[in-house]
């Protein structure tokens, strides 16, 4: 789910200049003419719009090749609006033809854009997320294996993602660290697909999606990212979003009151998912379009065959409760 809803964070451009202040800096209008510019493919007149330093950092064959990649990934923008300010720095929410993004800019005292990023929409005011304070089960019976999770790229392909940038895929391996019986080529073949997964905590539920077909193994489906997935809102509104369960295999509905433990449905291979696992990540808010991703504590499990108290896995671990 690296690209889970498209969420990509762009290249980040900045110019260092020593910013006079300017009462009346004209970030309205400097936004307008930007996303006027864009939509008509106007870069070398985008270009225009920097500042010296500005275009020294982003000289004309980069300023086209990085609104290329923009428009290439993203489209055109069909709205854009003003969201917050932080220091001199301007935040619009974009609306692009593929999903929403954050232009964030700085004007120098000639109202040249000074410093430019367009990446994940951020509004200013959401709350801050550093880890769980619910205590929390891990989703499921038996011994599981972390096949992504941990801080760095490395463990974790999740962390360029803001709103997974905590998350794990959880898979069952035999000893021989194989996911599969036999050769893997049907979902059937695999040891967690039909598998059991709980409710890591008492929660309510505030989505919940079936009806997505499991992939092929070794296929995607990218147009429902998630697949079948339910969130649930802790009592201390954290969202925990588990993704990829199997096709008609969710058990609860928006707004059913779930305990911990219950089962939420099975284990499957929906989504942007090439082999039956689990997906699961915590995010401070609900709309994962805005999302920034926390790091997950389990209260009590075993991992490789020792207890531990309030652990958050690694790749390569081997996870179970403790009953």
């Amino acid at each position: 789910m690296k690209k889970l809803l498209i969420l990509a964070t762009f290249l980040f451009i900045s110019a260092m200049t020593s910013f006079a202040q300017s009462a009346e800096a004209n970030y309205d209008l400097a936004a307008a003419r930007l996303v006027e510019l864009y939509n008509h493919a106007y870069y070398d007149s985008i270009c225009q719009l920097f500042s010296k330093s500005m275009q020294t950092a982003l000289p004309l064959e980069k300023t086209i090749e990085f609104f290329s990649g923009v428009r290439k990934m993203c489209g055109n923008i069909d709205l854009y609006a003003y969201s917050h300010k932080s220091g001199r720095t301007a935040t619009y929410k974009l609306t692009f033809e593929e999903g929403i993004r954050g232009l964030n800019f700085i004007l120098d005292k000639d109202d040249k854009i000074a410093g430019l990023t367009i990446k994940q929409f951020e509004p200013g005011n959401l709350p801050v997320l550093v880890r769980n304070s619910t205590r929390l089960i891990l989703p499921f019976n038996g011994a599981w294996n972390i096949a992504w999770g941990g801080d760095t790229r490395a463990q974790n392909h999740h962390i360029d993602v803001a709103a997974q940038k905590g998350a794990f895929d959880i898979v069952i391996m035999n000893d021989e660290g194989k996911t599969y019986r036999t050769n893997g080529k049907t979902n059937e073949d695999y040891y967690a697909f039909g598998q059991p997964l709980l409710a890591p905590c008492d929660a309510e539920v505030v989505q919940a999606v079936d009806g997505i077909k499991d992939n092929i193994p070794g296929e995607k489906n990218p147009m429902f990212v998630p697949g079948n997935s339910v969130m649930l809102k802790t009592p201390n509104n954290e969202f925990i979003l588990l993704a990829h369960f199997k096709n008609h295999s969710v058990q609860v509905k928006e707004g059913d009151h779930v305990k911990q433990g219950q089962v939420l449905g099975y284990c499957g291979n929906s989504g942007n998912s090439t082999g039956p696992h689990l997906h699961f990540h915590i995010e401070n808010v609900e709309d994962m379009n805005i999302a920034t991703g926390a790091k997950c504590y389990f209260e009590n499990i075993v991992v490789n065959g020792t207890g531990q108290k309030d652990y958050s896995p690694v790749k390569g671990d081997k996870v179970e409760n403790i009953r």
